[in-house]
């Protein structure tokens, strides 16, 4: 997450943030600037944010990438790798999503802990969430959460299937999209 700087309400982040040249995620009045990715990192951003785009067109939904943030009450704004919001018009000087259906999160060895505990507990105060997806580029693990009726998240752990199921937007992705570019051209590892 990266190290805390000065102390800021809502407000103020949000115009201290539009002058950043870094991304910085807030939360309780305390930012936290966000570390580069790896190329890839970038790879399964763009291949998802790609194939989701796709696989949109003509619905009501759209899928945002990296630079887009996420508001979740009145203390907390992140900044997902991939989500899609469904429904909702926007303005061109919206700065803050509040309502993503789906958040994909690319772990990085920096990041990982903190995208699987404190950021997953950020999200699931969200009421649009229906799935939030962890992938590891390193090992290729792809872990997906979905809420029961009760409001109890449950793990798929989709690693060894053929297709990634994002059943929020209805798609199934095949691994060979999500892993694409990549060294070994998508073949998943043992």
């Amino acid at each position: 997450m990266g190290m805390p700087l000065q102390r800021k309400t809502l407000a103020e982040y949000l115009a201290w943030e539009a002058e950043q040249v870094t991304r910085n995620e807030f939360h309780r009045g305390e930012t936290f600037m966000m570390v580069g990715g790896t190329r890839a990192h970038g790879r399964i951003v763009a291949n998802m944010g790609r194939r989701i785009g796709n696989h949109l067109d003509g619905s009501d939904c759209q899928v945002f990438q990296d630079g887009t943030k996420v508001q979740i009450a009145n203390d907390t704004v992140l900044y997902p790798d991939v989500f899609v919001t469904c429904g909702k018009t926007f303005n061109d000087d919206d700065q803050v999503i509040t309502d993503p259906l789906l958040v994909i999160e690319v772990l990085s060895p920096s990041t990982q802990g903190y995208d699987r505990s404190a950021k997953f507990a950020f999200y699931r105060r969200l009421s649009s969430l229906r799935e939030y997806v962890l992938i590891d580029p390193d090992t290729r693990r792809i872990e997906v959460f979905r809420p029961d009726p009760d409001g109890h998240w449950k793990l798929f752990d989709m690693t060894d299937a053929n297709a990634l199921t994002l059943a929020s937007i209805a798609m199934d992705c095949p691994m060979s999209w999500v892993f694409e570019g990549m060294a070994d051209g998508g073949a998943a590892k043992p």
